[in-house]
């Protein structure tokens, strides 16, 4: 089985501060990863650094056989076809759902982005609401339609930070079903932090135990 993403030695510092401490990984094609653990064990350094938006201090990582960083260097987030979904959405709420979806896909011919929003609206199962603006879904709904959005641009890999955090309690017993499932049908890799245990094994088939910067277990 090919892989997505390998991480080798990977090293974070902020300063003087060790956040992610040689910490190696495998993530084949198709799998649903997770990084279990508190706040500040160095999880969400690691998804940042695999998007792009930090360099390791030392180690690598390498997307599809491809290595897109290494100490003090990595290629910019857009180049990577990485997607991600943050911890508050950041859905633009002056633009609706549909607008929100077609964001990440400025370069397709207008039909295309129609054709594809309506797509994803069916796998996330918010069809005939694209006409609708976030402000006016359930928390639940919202989750969706940023799932839609990373999923848009069909990258090869979707980051996830702590994606059910800010909902209640019960659409985080039921969402993390539903995502995972949505995710498969999608046949997308994906690699998902969070403090939850209870996310981490309904969603992923492999689930890593991150404690002070290191990963401790890398299991299915």
């Amino acid at each position: 089985m090919s892989e997505s993403l390998s991480l080798v030695d990977l090293t974070v510092r902020f300063g003087e501060t060790l956040a992610v401490d040689n910490v190696n990984l495998r993530l084949p094609t198709g799998v649903i990863g997770c990084l279990l653990g508190p706040s500040g064990c160095g999880k969400t350094s690691i998804l940042r650094t695999v998007a792009g938006f930090e360099s390791p201090g030392a180690g690598v990582v390498r997307l599809h056989g491809d290595t897109v960083a290494g100490a003090g260097w990595g290629h910019p987030p857009e180049q990577r076809r990485v997607g991600m979904i943050f911890q508050d959405l950041a859905l633009f709420p002056h633009l609706t759902v549909a607008d929100n979806i077609a964001f990440g896909l400025p370069r397709k011919p207008a039909e295309a982005r129609r054709q594809r929003v309506q797509e994803l609206l069916e796998l996330v199962g918010l069809p005939g609401m694209g006409k609708r603006y976030p402000h006016h879904m359930s928390g639940g709904q919202q989750q969706r339609v940023a799932i839609a959005r990373a999923l848009a641009p069909r990258p090869d890999i979707l980051l996830l930070d702590e994606p059910f955090s800010s909902l209640d309690v019960e659409l985080r017993e039921t969402l993390p079903r539903e995502l995972r499932d949505i995710l498969r049908e999608a046949e997308t890799t994906a690699l998902l932090v969070t403090h939850d245990q209870a996310e981490a094994f309904a969603m992923a088939d492999i689930v890593g135990v991150m404690q002070a910067g290191r990963l401790h277990q890398w299991d299915t």
